[in-house]
């Protein structure tokens, strides 16, 4: 049976300067080949954006290669496999990768892995019970080194990452979870995940709001952001206290180097760990991560959002938008 192989895919325009524009993608249709021994083609039906790709589009060294100029970029992807010569995942399996930005990919069967997308939705493979999970659950148990009892902090908390680490750190025995968001609905949002306190940062006095929702301080800041919040967290943490340095939204756009928090001689005298976190750390614990959080997705206990768009070809605005904070929760680009 033919299948068509005609590939629709964005590619690397030109690198940007400060925040992405449109003009840094370009929507192209490619030929595939026809696949050799081994080899699955792939039909994506949903694709991540995420927010570490901004740092790919810079063209320096990194834990992850950048993408390049003309080319097409990559990410998670879950798709349906429809051609195989591969014994290990025949025509119709449910596969996650990492060819995403695209309709249509050959991959080495080696590079998929085949997950069950009748009891769980597609795109929880790219959120809850992905990358971005992992992230969160290895982050906190992990990195922070989470107690029970810990008063927990979480920035960009209405995200993927953060809306999961708030949520884990509730359903962990945290004596208290305070979130930050951007806007009143977010951080309404935050509250209605189970979250103690909710700071909207875009209402200002960042340091006073956080004093407010942590009278007794804090013991683990989850950060997502950078900047000002790793500042505020710095002064609201407890000796002892420990910071797992996820993310640094605040300046992944910015065109000069960043000040760095002004207080930070405050770690020494509170004996505070800073530490930094990718999620490959977690790669090898990926079965105990699923064994402890999938019957909380299960049960409902815990919740996951997801953002969605249509359409491979608005996959850069997706992207755009989630930089700029216009997800609730995992955004995804439905194919």
């Amino acid at each position: 049976m033919s299948t068509d192989r005609t590939s629709t895919r964005i590619v690397l325009a030109s690198r940007p300067t400060g925040a992405p524009t449109a003009e840094n993608f370009r929507t192209e249709t490619a030929e595939l080949p026809s696949l050799e021994d081994g080899q699955v083609l792939v039909r994506n039906s949903v694709v991540s954006v995420d927010p570490y790709m901004r740092g790919r589009m810079d063209d320096r060294p990194s834990y992850i290669p950048p993408f390049q100029v003309d080319e097409p970029l990559t990410g998670h992807a879950v798709g349906e496999v429809v051609e195989s010569r591969s014994d290990a995942l025949p025509v119709g399996t449910q596969v996650t990768h990492f060819a995403g930005w695209r309709d249509l990919a050959v991959l080495n069967a080696a590079d998929a892995r085949a997950v069950d997308t009748t009891s769980v939705p597609d795109a929880a493979y790219l959120g809850v019970l992905g990358m971005p999970g992992l992230t969160a659950w290895g982050g906190l148990t992990r990195t922070a080194e989470f107690r029970e009892g810990d008063a927990v902090f979480v920035s960009g908390a209405a995200g993927a990452v953060g809306s999961m680490v708030g949520q884990l750190a509730r359903l962990m025995g945290a004596s208290r979870v305070i979130g930050s968001a951007g806007g009143p609905e977010k951080a309404a949002h935050l509250r209605e995940l189970g979250f103690d306190a909710a700071i909207d940062y875009r209402a200002g006095d960042l340091p006073g709001q956080l004093a407010e929702a942590a009278p007794d301080g804090i013991d683990v800041y989850f950060d997502n952001v950078g900047g000002d919040h790793l500042e505020a967290a710095i002064g609201a943490l407890n000796p002892h206290g420990r910071v797992a340095m996820c993310g640094a939204i605040a300046q992944y756009n910015a065109t000069e180097p960043p000040a760095a928090p002004r207080n930070l001689a405050w770690v020494i005298g509170k004996r505070l760990t800073l530490r930094g976190l990718l999620a490959a750390d977690f790669e090898a614990e990926k079965d105990a991560f699923v064994a402890q959080v999938a019957p909380w997705v299960a049960d409902g206990s815990l919740r996951w959002e997801v953002t969605e768009r249509h359409g491979i070809e608005n996959a850069p605005q997706a992207f755009m938008d989630l930089l700029a904070g216009a997800n609730t929760g995992k955004m995804v680009v439905r194919v």
